[in-house]
């Protein structure tokens, strides 16, 4: 249990200084979440990113304005 509670708070800590998370922000996320932002962040294309057309986000905005 240390060693997961030493690297959720290494991470945390992490998210924090690069993303600008707030603690809620983390233990909200998911694992795939945030691999994929400190993918982002460090400048990697995702693998698996096919991007989503225009009309696609719209409609993600739509259903998730925050």
């Amino acid at each position: 249990m240390t060693r997961f509670a030493e690297r959720a708070g290494r991470l945390a800590g992490l998210a924090g200084w690069l993303l600008g998370w707030r603690p809620d922000e983390f233990w909200r996320a998911t694992p795939a979440e945030l691999t994929s932002v400190l993918t982002a962040a460090k400048g990697e294309a995702a693998e698996d990113a096919a991007g989503v057309d225009g009309a696609e986000l719209a409609r993600l905005m739509g259903a998730m304005p925050d």
